[in-house]
């Protein structure tokens, strides 16, 4: 085949990307509108990452890599304003092994010495910014999850040796045992009454890259499970996971508010107590107005939490917020106002406190 001379062009900058594009068969032209959608998907699937290898060579990723425990890892983004999203494992000790560097045409992420833990999606997207507004470019992100496999560590390393997943009957639940090969071969477990649960691909089905989800959480799934992989070699298992049903409505906090009193003398202490029963998961924020606000009237105000089993297998968080009145003065008389917060809304309680 003879080749045809090459059209000029500006010199390669070092570091640029050096990947050939592959030959493609040329097929017969169709419709205007064909060729629009043709070219809408591919601006799509456009991916903007790709791997350093040795002698400056580049290699774009596929949706999963395997790379030993220990290896370093050079992954480069084009664009001059990249945003990268990686295991949050990376950020919880400002791990210094972790380098990420925005240069003028690329963005460069290095991993030095990797470890079992560091298992898990590394992806970036080019930022579109106005001003100082930024959004995602969706047409312009890559992504890969890449396995730093450990025949030590068949499971992904975690910080506790005991996890609580929440069970809810309105969305899929995750037990994230996560293996470091995708090779391994991984089965769930109960510990009472002892036997494998088996993922029938429906309603249990396994993902490599997330573990065992259940795709529709009934209360007859709660209780303690593990994991056991094995790949070439002894099983090894993983950590305890208890799963606990949840059935609360979704929705603004679920609130009740209640004094310690209704009426008080002078010099008395009286507490205000916020109650909230909701969902385990779901965090709620306290504010409170009360009487002597305005004038700095000094309050002692304590927020806790713990989860309560109803004894129907189902488990609640209650939420409480107490606000506490010490030497109770004729200021301190009148409406108490709670507002509870969560995700969905707010809600708020009153009560009256009066001065005898």
């Amino acid at each position: 085949v003879i080749g045809q001379p090459g059209k000029s062009r500006r010199p390669k900058e070092p570091g640029e990307n050096k990947i050939k594009p592959v030959n493609k068969k040329i097929k017969p032209k169709t419709s205007k509108m064909k060729d629009r959608e043709s070219a809408d998907s591919s601006l799509k699937s456009q991916s903007i990452l790709t791997q350093v290898m040795d002698k400056g060579r580049f290699q774009k990723l596929a949706a999963t890599l395997s790379l030993s425990a220990g290896q370093s890892i050079e992954l480069r983004c084009k664009g001059s304003n990249v945003t990268w999203n990686y295991p949050s494992y990376l950020d919880t000790f400002k791990d210094s092994r972790l380098s990420i560097k925005q240069l003028d045409r690329y963005s460069q992420l290095i991993l030095a010495n990797s470890t079992a833990a560091d298992t898990g999606e590394y992806s970036c997207w080019l930022q579109l910014c106005s001003g100082n507004k930024c959004r995602k470019d969706e047409t312009k992100t890559g992504s890969t999850y890449i396995f730093f496999t450990d025949k030590e560590e068949l499971f992904v390393p975690t910080p506790s040796y005991f996890e609580i997943v929440y069970l809810n009957p309105d969305k899929p639940a995750v037990i994230p045992c996560r293996v470091t090969s995708p090779s391994a071969k991984v089965t769930l477990h109960r510990e009472f009454p002892a036997g494998e649960i088996e993922a029938d691909g429906t309603d249990i089905i396994y993902d490599v890259k997330k573990g065992f989800v259940y795709q529709h959480p009934t209360s007859d799934h709660k209780g303690i499970v593990y994991c056991k992989a094995e790949s070439q070699g002894a099983p090894q298992i993983s950590i305890k996971y208890h799963l606990l049903y949840v059935e609360v409505p979704k929705g603004p906090p679920s609130t009740t508010i209640a004094a310690s009193s209704s009426r008080a003398e002078v010099s008395d202490s009286i507490h205000v107590i916020c109650t909230v029963l909701g969902e385990p998961d779901v965090d709620v924020n306290f504010r409170w107005q009360y009487p002597g606000q305005e004038s700095e009237r000094p309050v002692i105000i304590q927020n806790f939490w713990r989860l309560i089993n109803r004894g129907t297998g189902h488990t609640t968080r209650i939420s409480k917020s107490v606000l506490l009145v010490e030497d109770f003065e004729a200021k301190d008389a009148g409406n108490y106002i709670c507002i509870a917060q969560n995700l969905q809304g707010e809600t708020t309680v009153a009560t009256k406190v009066e001065l005898n």
